[in-house]
């Protein structure tokens, strides 16, 4: 093994973006100033306003933390009994269902797009299914359009979980757009992050006010408590440092545009590794690069894992295990692995590699060289 690559800085699948610190200082000396840190305060009124106008879309909600937002999503829309959902996805998907006493119902994916196949969805539609939560996994769009046709035949409510979706746009509008309500993330490891921090993106004024009111414990005014809400609220240090990551996130946007290039070129010639294509009728944020170790590769995908660690690189299995093999789901019917082949599989193959705007030329190389049987 050469001394030279074992000796070379870590590469983790992804890093945060982090502007200037001497930029965030004037925040923080307002913030100072003014001493209001959080309820609501002056720079998060502004980003709520400046995200709904990057992002093309009216009202949204800031939340502390993605998962958070989730929760309130489903009280917000007063969702009950089951709720067909994914198993390929973070855990806080299906962990959202369960803090709300919701059964999940894991339906299958598409091969190609790893989100939910709505012919899957249809079939597992039951008199107790209230709602569906797909998610637009990698930040590519579901088949918004068959998901939203099967709600409306059925009257069932849709809910995106929007984590991987900041600033993607499918058919000249937001991806956001689309279901009931979407939930993003805004965690350090995501495109667009205010360390933690999350958002619904809500239809109308009237939803949001509601979807506010149980961020702040259900109060609804100073006296009057409307609802068993929660404390969900953004704080003034998360909602500067977002302000000021708008002034640079189309530019990390158009790096990682960079960085898949490379590595689709790169890659292209490598036996058993393939690329899921990049979807179709969208202007996406390239927010992660999975690559599919396929029965040609000389490695499963464990051992280039392994490999790749023992060079410093540190890849992710995202997802694996699927979310339906964790011990408060695989007692469900919906989790046997006969229901979920597809899933199963994409589990076994799957290997993010990484990708954040400050990863170097070099480093690429590096990881496909290493991938390339050539280290």
């Amino acid at each position: 093994m050469n001394r030279d690559i074992l000796n070379k800085k870590p590469i983790y699948v992804t890093q945060p973006l982090l502007p200037p610190l001497e930029e965030y200082i004037p925040y923080l000396e307002k913030i100072w100033k003014n001493k209001w840190l959080t309820n609501g305060g002056p720079f998060h009124q502004e980003l709520e306003k400046k995200l709904a106008d990057y992002l093309g879309v009216e009202h949204l909600a800031l939340f502390t933390n993605g998962t958070l937002a989730l929760v309130s999503a489903l009280q917000a829309l007063r969702i009950t009994g089951e709720v067909i959902t994914t198993p390929f996805s973070f855990v806080a998907t299906a962990h959202s269902l369960l803090w709300n006493g919701i059964k999940p119902v894991f339906v299958d994916i598409h091969p190609e797009t790893f989100n939910l196949g709505p012919e899957k969805i249809e079939a597992a539609i039951t008199p107790h299914t209230t709602a569906i939560m797909p998610v637009h996994v990698y930040g590519k769009p579901c088949d918004v359009e068959k998901i939203q046709k099967i709600a409306d035949t059925y009257g069932l409510k849709v809910i995106y979980d929007a984590a991987h979706a900041f600033g993607v746009n499918y058919k000249g509008q937001s991806l956001l757009k689309h279901g009931d309500l979407s939930i993003l993330s805004f965690h350090a490891t995501k495109v667009f992050n205010t360390f933690e921090g999350g958002a619904i993106v809500c239809p109308d004024s009237k939803t949001k006010n509601r979807i506010d009111d149980l961020k702040n414990f259900g109060y609804n005014g100073e006296v009057t408590v409307v609802a068993p809400g929660i404390n969900a609220k953004m704080n003034e240090l998360q909602a500067a440092f977002g302000l000021l990551q708008l002034n640079h996130v189309a530019k990390a946007i158009d790096r990682r545009r960079e960085i898949d290039a490379q590595y689709r070129k790169k890659l292209s010639s490598v036996t058993g590794i393939s690329c899921p294509p990049l979807p179709a009728d969208t202007i996406y944020n390239y927010a992660y690069f999975p690559i599919l170790i396929e029965k040609e590769y000389p490695l499963s995908r464990d051992e280039l894992n392994d490999e790749l660690r023992q060079y410093g690189i540190f890849a992710r299995r995202y997802f694996y295990p699927l979310i339906s093999e964790f011990p408060m789901y695989r007692g469900l019917p919906s989790a046997m692995q006969s229901n979920l082949p597809i899933a199963r599989k994409a589990a076994d193959q799957v290997l993010c590699l990484p990708i954040y705007p400050a990863l170097e030329n070099e480093s690429i190389t590096r990881i496909v060289s290493i991938i390339a049987g050539k280290k």
